[in-house]
């Protein structure tokens, strides 16, 4: 999971492992690692989802944290425009540190989709660039299992 600051990804994880979702903030401080059971194809996989404290640049994002991951989501806050400059950043290093790997982006807060800074024609430039992006809302649970699903078929397929 990684992203900038307060863009939902603990809530997502929430979400997808557990089934709830909450109003209360929490902040993430270094790492928390949860592990959900996933079918793809005939196969059951463990994904072990390692929530990373966001921030609003990669000069925090710890090498060791990332090294040996099979994949991430890349989560964007639809309300926030500065999140997707953050995304980037975040791809980038992830790229130049472990390579290329599988990754989706969640654009998080579908729910308040009348709000989002981030624009379509945004969603299309990254759609050209082969980034797979999912429209997802922690709080509503639109789109959470798809993506993480998604995300399970991707590192598979690799």
């Amino acid at each position: 999971m990684l992203g900038a600051y307060a863009v939902g990804k603990t809530s997502l994880v929430q979400r997808y492992v557990q089934s709830i979702y909450t109003d209360k903030y929490l902040t993430t401080v270094g790492v928390k690692i949860d592990k959900k059971p996933v079918q793809v194809g005939d196969t059951e996989v463990n994904l072990l989802l390692w929530d990373i404290q966001g921030d609003d640049g990669v000069e925090k994002l710890r090498s060791s944290y990332i090294r040996g991951a099979s994949g991430y989501l890349l989560v964007i806050d639809g309300t926030r425009a500065a999140t997707l400059d953050t995304a980037h950043d975040v791809q980038a290093f992830v790229d130049k540190e472990i390579g290329l790997i599988p990754f989706v982006v969640a654009i998080n807060k579908a729910d308040l989709i009348e709000e989002w800074q981030i624009t379509p024609v945004q969603i299309e430039e990254l759609i050209a660039r082969g980034w797979l992006v999912q429209h997802t809302s922690a709080k509503s649970g639109q789109g959470v299992e798809q993506a993480f699903s998604t995300l399970a078929e991707r590192i598979m397929e690799k």
